[in-house]
């Protein structure tokens, strides 16, 4: 495994929506390995880069090569190699577990029984096997996003990307989710994670990048952010960077107005 491997490359990478520009010339290098804490206020354009980078977004400029491969020659076999869990995801209710994850399974290559067992391993390791066979419809939010990361993972993908992935995991869940990250990465995976939730990107990410009105306003490990902005937590830092300083007013002139009578 060669952890100098660049996985991918973004070089001044612009998108706009009419006269909206979202992203103003975005470049970096991600290598083998990496878990990036990809952050940043809302419209920042967090969602936007992903889609681009999953082919779910065009109309950009910049040059972005994945594994080596420029992807503006339209081949999307590199797909192939990508894991994918989005913020918010439809799946089919009507499909059981299994139903639902062999059918992702075998869109990836992978023979039915190859894609039942590995499932059905995963489902059980995350303690949700005796949901396996049950509708999708009957899932709670948790269930449901377990098995969203299980189908982002069945096919042994090198790049995942993962959008608030933990919304509605229980605690124990939390913990486990953390620790399949750090053994990824170890395997030689690489991680782009994004969430608003700033005290688990602090813990998780071996580097994170911060989003500023498309462009990038900080990019390094938690210490070196630390190091040049002079705060104690990925949060104080963030609301340093994107200029948030009013939260306390705000919460008090909000409180203030709930204990009106």
């Amino acid at each position: 495994m060669d952890v100098n491997e660049m996985i991918l490359t973004i070089e001044d990478l612009r998108k706009d929506y009419g006269s909206k520009s979202v992203l103003n010339g975005i470049s970096f290098q991600v290598k083998r390995g990496e878990i990036i804490g990809y952050i940043g206020a809302n419209g920042a354009g967090k969602s936007t880069t992903v889609k681009i980078l999953l082919g779910i977004e065009g109309d950009y400029t910049g040059k972005i090569t994945f594994f080596g491969r420029d992807i503006s020659d339209g081949d999307v076999d590199y797909k192939r190699k990508i894991g994918y869990v989005p913020e918010v995801a439809e799946v089919y209710d009507n499909l059981t577990g299994q139903e639902y994850l062999t059918f992702i399974g075998e869109l990836y290559g992978l023979t039915y029984e190859r894609a039942d067992y590995k499932a059905k391993s995963l489902m059980e390791l995350f303690g949700v096997g005796e949901v396996y066979h049950s509708r999708i419809a009957s899932y709670s939010k948790g269930m449901r996003q377990k098995l969203l990361i299980i189908s982002s993972l069945l096919h042994n993908p090198e790049l995942l990307f993962f959008d608030e992935p933990i919304n509605g995991l229980d605690a124990n869940s939390v913990l486990i989710f953390k620790e399949i990250l750090a053994s990824l990465a170890g395997h030689g995976k690489t991680v782009f994670y994004s969430s608003h939730i700033m005290d688990v990107v602090e813990k998780i990410s071996s580097r994170i990048i911060l989003l500023k009105d498309g462009k990038i306003a900080a990019d390094g490990t938690f210490e070196e952010l630390k190091h040049h902005n002079q705060e104690g937590t990925l949060e104080q830092i963030f609301n340093q960077l994107t200029g948030f300083s009013n939260h306390k007013e705000l919460s008090e002139r909000f409180v203030s107005i709930v204990e009106e009578v």
